[in-house]
C-alpha cells in the first residue's frame, strides 16, 4: 500500500467503524479488545470495504470509555498491545485494508501526565499546556461557556485557585492549543503512529482544539433554536451560540502544520468530526488541499428523513465546498442506530438496505457503523444497566449512547458470540435473530444485501467518484445524477415505506437500467417511474442531452 496509487485512494471510499469494546470480546472479561478485531477482520473483508476507523484503545481510565487518554503511545490492557497493533496492520493490509485510529486532540484524560503536572501549580514545566482562567471577583467561573455533557464547562482546581475548561466531561480537560509546545507535542503523538504503519486518522471534535483567548461569554441562543445532536432544551449547552469555545480561526494554521505531517507518509489520510454552530461551512473550510482530506459533520445524523433535508444538506455542503471532499454517515457510536431514528421501532430490512445505498450514492466517501450491514435496531438498554454518563445525566429524557453500543450479534447463541463472559452492556435479544450467523444464511438479508451492494458500487465509477445534481422528484422520493466524463448515473430512491411514483424529465428517457444492486427494483415504462417500499433505480443515461440545472 505504497506509491502514488495509494495518494486518493480515500475518494469514495467505504470506512468501517469499528467501536472495540463492543466488537468481539477474547479472553472472557466481557469487553472487545483488539485481538477480537483480528479475528474478525474476515468478515469486514467479506462486506467489500476500503478501510476501518478504529475508535480509540489508547491507555485510559475509559470515563469517556477511550475518548478520555491518558498515554496517547501506548494501548489499554483492556484492549491489548502494541503487538496487537502490528499484528492488525498486518492482518488488514494483507486483506486490503486500510487501518485509521481516532485520535482525541483536543483534550485529555485528567489522568494524563501533562494533566498531573499541570494541576499542581501556575509555575511547572506543563503550567500553561491547558486552558487555565482566574475567576471572577465574586469566585465564580471566568466566563458563560457550558459542557456539552452538562453543567458548566469549568472546575476549580484548589492548587492552581484556578478554573480549568472542559467542553467534555470534567474528567477530560481541555488543552491549550494556542501554546506551542502543546501542538508540536500532538503532532509528535501522531507521528508516533504513522511511523508504526497508520494509515489515516479520525479526527474527534477536531473544530474545538483553540478557544477564544480572551474568553468571551457565548450570545444566548432564542428559545425555539435550542436544537442540536444529542441535545435539547433540557441541556443547558443548547441555550448558546457556541462561537467562542470552539471553531477558532487559529485551528487553521493547525490543520496545515498536521496535514504537512500527512504528507510525508504517502496515502496518510484525515477524516474530521466537525460540530459547530454551522458545521457544513466549518467543513468547507477545513477540507481543503491544505488541510484535511475529508470532514463530516451530523447533520445526516438527526431525526429528519426527509428527501428534502438530505437534499438542502448535500446542496449546502456542495455549494460551499468548492475543492474539498466530503464523507457522509447516517450511524456512528453517538447517535441512535439509523433504521430506528427514520424507520421506528419495526423499520423494515429493506429500509436498512436503502440507507446504506444512499449513504453510499451520494458523493463523498463514506462511513458505515458496525452493524448497519446487519440493520441492527437501537438496543433499549435499561437504567440500571447504562454505562455512558451522558445518559445517566440526562435520564430520561436523553438514554444516551448506549443503546447504539451494544455487543456486535455474531451467532444467535448467549452474547450473541461476542464473548464468553458478561458482556459490558447487556445484547438485546432482538439482536440475535439478526445475527451475522443468521443472516450469511439468507440470499434476501441485509447482509447479503450489504455486500451485493458495494460489490456492484466499485463497478460503477460514477458513484465512487462522480460529481452530483439532484433533479425534482416528489417527497418521499430523492432523485440525483452523479457522474464523470465516461459515465452518468440517474439514481432515485423512495425513502417512504409505502410504493411512490414520478415522471421522468424528457432528458431521462434514454437509458439503460443498472441491476445488480440488490435494492428492491423499481419499474419504469411510458407512463412513469414506480418504485416499491424503500426501493430504488439505477440507470446509466446516454444520449447527449443535458439535465437543467438543479432548481434552488
Amino acid at each position: 500500500m505504497s506509491g502514488s496509487s495509494t495518494q486518493a485512494w480515500w475518494r469514495g471510499a467505504v470506512i468501517y467503524q469499528i467501536y472495540p469494546r463492543s466488537f468481539q470480546d477474547t479472553n472472557g472479561d466481557g469487553v472487545g479488545d483488539l485481538p477480537g478485531i483480528i479475528d474478525r477482520l474476515d468478515h469486514v473483508a467479506s462486506l467489500g470495504v476500503d478501510a476501518v476507523w478504529i475508535s480509540p484503545f489508547f491507555r485510559s481510565p475509559m470515563a469517556d470509555f477511550g475518548y478520555d487518554i491518558a498515554d496517547y503511545r501506548d494501548v489499554d490492557p483492556l484492549f491489548g498491545t502494541l503487538d496487537d497493533v502490528d499484528r492488525l496492520l498486518h492482518k488488514a493490509h494483507g486483506l486490503g485494508i486500510r487501518v485509521m485510529i481516532d485520535q482525541v486532540l483536543s483534550h485529555t484524560s485528567d489522568q494524563h501526565a501533562w494533566f498531573r503536572e499541570s494541576r499542581m501549580s501556575r509555575d511547572n514545566a506543563k503550567a500553561d499546556w491547558y486552558v487555565w482562567a482566574d475567576p471572577r471577583p465574586d469566585g465564580t467561573p471566568p466566563n458563560n461557556w457550558m459542557s456539552l455533557f452538562g453543567g458548566v464547562a469549568w472546575r476549580w482546581e484548589p492548587r492552581r485557585e484556578q478554573y480549568y475548561l472542559h467542553n467534555f466531561l470534567a474528567s477530560q480537560p481541555d488543552l491549550n492549543f494556542h501554546n506551542p509546545e502543546v501542538q508540536q507535542a500532538t503532532l509528535d503523538n501522531v507521528r508516533f503512529w504513522l511511523d508504526r504503519g497508520i494509515d489515516g486518522l479520525r479526527l474527534d471534535a477536531i473544530n474545538f482544539c483553540f478557544h477564544d483567548r480572551q474568553l468571551r461569554d457565548n450570545p444566548p441562543k432564542p428559545a425555539q433554536l435550542r436544537t442540536g445532536r444529542g441535545f435539547s432544551t433540557d441541556n443547558p449547552y443548547a441555550y448558546q451560540y457556541h462561537h467562542y469555545n470552539n471553531t477558532q480561526p487559529e485551528n487553521l494554521p493547525f490543520l496545515e502544520a498536521l496535514r504537512g505531517l500527512l504528507d510525508r507518509y504517502p496515502g496518510a489520510t484525515a477524516l474530521g468530526e466537525i460540530s459547530s454552530e454551522d458545521s457544513l461551512a466549518t467543513t468547507a473550510e477545513y477540507v481543503t488541499p491544505s488541510r484535511l482530506h475529508m470532514g463530516y459533520s451530523f447533520e445526516l445524523l438527526t431525526d429528519d428523513f426527509s428527501a428534502r433535508h438530505i437534499r438542502d444538506t448535500v446542496e449546502r455542503l456542495e455549494s460551499a465546498m468548492t475543492e474539498g471532499w466530503p464523507c457522509w454517515a447516517v450511524s456512528n457510536h453517538d447517535v441512535r442506530r439509523a433504521v430506528t431514528r427514520w424507520g421506528g421501532a419495526q423499520a423494515s430490512p429493506e429500509l436498512a438496505k436503502l440507507l446504506v445505498a444512499l449513504v453510499c450514492s451520494l458523493r463523498g466517501s463514506v462511513c458505515l457503523y458496525q452493524g448497519e450491514e446487519l440493520g441492527l435496531p437501537e438496543a433499549d438498554v435499561p437504567f440500571d444497566a447504562l454505562r455512558d454518563p451522558y445518559g445517566i445525566a440526562f435520564w430520561p429524557n436523553f438514554k444516551g449512547r448506549d443503546g447504539c453500543r451494544t455487543p456486535m450479534p455474531w451467532t444467535a447463541d448467549a452474547n450473541g458470540g461476542f464473548s464468553a463472559g458478561e458482556p459490558w452492556l447487556p445484547v438485546p435479544p432482538e439482536h440475535l435473530a439478526i445475527s451475522v450467523q443468521a443472516q450469511e444464511a439468507d440470499p434476501a438479508s441485509v447482509l447479503n444485501g450489504v455486500r451485493a451492494f458495494l460489490r456492484w458500487r466499485c463497478a460503477q465509477p460514477a458513484l465512487r467518484h462522480g460529481a452530483i445534481r439532484f433533479i425534482d422528484a416528489p417527497e418521499p422520493i430523492l432523485a440525483f445524477v452523479r457522474e464523470t466524463a465516461a459515465q452518468r448515473v440517474l439514481v432515485v430512491l423512495n425513502l417512504g415505506g409505502t410504493p411512490a411514483s414520478m415522471t421522468l424529465p424528457p432528458w431521462a428517457r434514454t437509458y439503460s437500467p443498472l441491476a445488480g444492486h440488490g435494492l428492491a427494483q423499481a419499474h419504469c415504462d411510458a407512463a412513469g417511474l414506480v418504485l416499491p417500499a424503500h426501493g430504488a433505480w439505477y440507470a446509466q443515461l446516454s444520449g447527449d442531452t443535458e439535465p437543467p440545472p438543479a432548481t434552488p
